[in-house]
């Protein structure tokens, strides 16, 4: 997918590539702020680099949790974003309308694990012309991924890769199957979204908990099986943010990590 993708630094590296940022856009500061120390990281280690955030999150568990800060004020800041360090960005999309609003400000459009079987959308989104990740739902096989893929493909779009975000395991826990990786391979580049994958959902009190205590883990295990890429939601004070704080790396624990990476990463090539 990378290769579509003018503005991306150290294609030729042979590293992975990131996808990284906070979950949701909670203002310009935090954006800029969070976009830069990830340049200065993925420019030292040499790893192509795609800022992600939410202009709106419309999956949540209860009516009361935070959504936006508005559509058209955070799609602006991640356009300004990307023109501030020259880099592409990312964020999901969950209606058919979304898919041309968003595309006038991201380089990738991305689609949510829980509307990746939604034809019209993906088709939506394709015909934009622009990069398209499908994330893979928490209920569906690898194998079944290459359906989604071929929505994209089918509609005239190559520029697509596959997010691995997990399966449901019982009903408050998701796990990795790295076997899948490999498979989904056959048919996009695969991404691994670590942070999603260690996600607790349907909690008691209907706010998402997490393990990132195991982010070091999951994201050794996904490169030394040969994602193409890592998906790392960050930000500088978890416990303060407004969607997903529970699985969320601090952003200051993410060069150490991006070290570790680059080294397995280098071992297996």
């Amino acid at each position: 997918m990378i290769q579509y993708l003018d503005n991306i630094h150290h294609k030729d590296s042979k590293n992975f590539f990131l996808i990284a940022g906070p979950c949701i856009i909670e203002g310009e500061d935090m954006a800029l702020n969070i976009a830069e120390k990830v340049v200065e990281l993925t420019n030292k280690y040499n790893i192509p680099y795609i800022f992600k955030g939410s202009f709106k999150k419309a999956n949540r568990s209860r009516v009361d949790s935070f959504t936006t800060i508005g559509e058209e004020k955070s799609l602006e800041i991640l356009k300004k974003v990307g023109e501030t360090f020259n880099i592409p960005t990312t964020t999901d999309i969950h209606e058919n309308e979304h898919a041309a609003l968003a595309a006038q400000y991201v380089d990738v459009l991305q689609i949510p694990a829980f509307l990746v079987r939604q034809t019209d959308l993906l088709v939506a989104a394709a015909e934009t012309g622009k990069c398209v990740t499908l994330k893979k739902g928490q209920f569906l096989s690898p194998e079944s991924m290459k359906f989604a893929v071929q929505k994209i493909t089918d509609s005239d779009n190559q520029k697509v890769a596959i997010i691995e975000r997990g399966n449901s395991f019982g009903y408050t826990d998701l796990i990795v199957d790295y076997r899948g990786i490999p498979t989904m391979r056959n048919y996009a580049p695969v991404i691994l979204d670590v942070t999603h994958s260690l996600q607790q959902p349907n909690q008691s009190s209907g706010v998402t908990g997490g393990r990132p205590d195991l982010i070091e883990t999951v994201a050794k295990a996904g490169i030394a099986v040969g994602a193409d890429g890592i998906f790392i939601e960050t930000h500088p004070t978890p416990e303060t943010a407004l969607s997903d704080g529970a699985n969320m790396l601090r952003l200051d624990l993410l060069e150490d990590l991006l070290q570790k990476l680059t080294r397995v990463r280098e071992a297996i090539l």
